[in-house]
């Protein structure tokens, strides 16, 4: 998203995700906080999934900013899971079952 390569969702998804983790993580009496942080990021893998997918450059000449945009946003698709079993986890430990 820092070269406008992505449309304005692929930021707003992620970002708003985000905001719902630093709320999950304020409150940590809170399930339904962890909760929405855990469908949150799950929804953002598929949605991230096809913004890559459907937004990919198809020409061979990218610049280096673009390389660096989805090699973050790719990045940024593989850590999600290990945020995934993270949420679930504390989603757990907050006596979720």
């Amino acid at each position: 998203c820092m070269n406008y390569m992505f449309p304005t969702s692929y930021a707003w998804g992620n970002f708003s995700v985000l905001a719902v983790g630093i709320w999950a993580i304020v409150q940590r009496d809170s399930l339904d906080a962890i909760m929405m942080f855990l469908a949150g990021l799950l929804l953002t893998v598929l949605t991230d999934i096809i913004h890559i997918s459907v937004f990919y450059p198809r020409n061979h000449n990218l610049t280096d900013e673009i390389r660096f945009s989805i090699g973050m946003a790719i990045f940024s698709l593989l850590l999600k899971p290990v945020s995934c079993y993270l949420a679930y986890r504390m989603y757990r430990e907050r006596g979720g079952e």
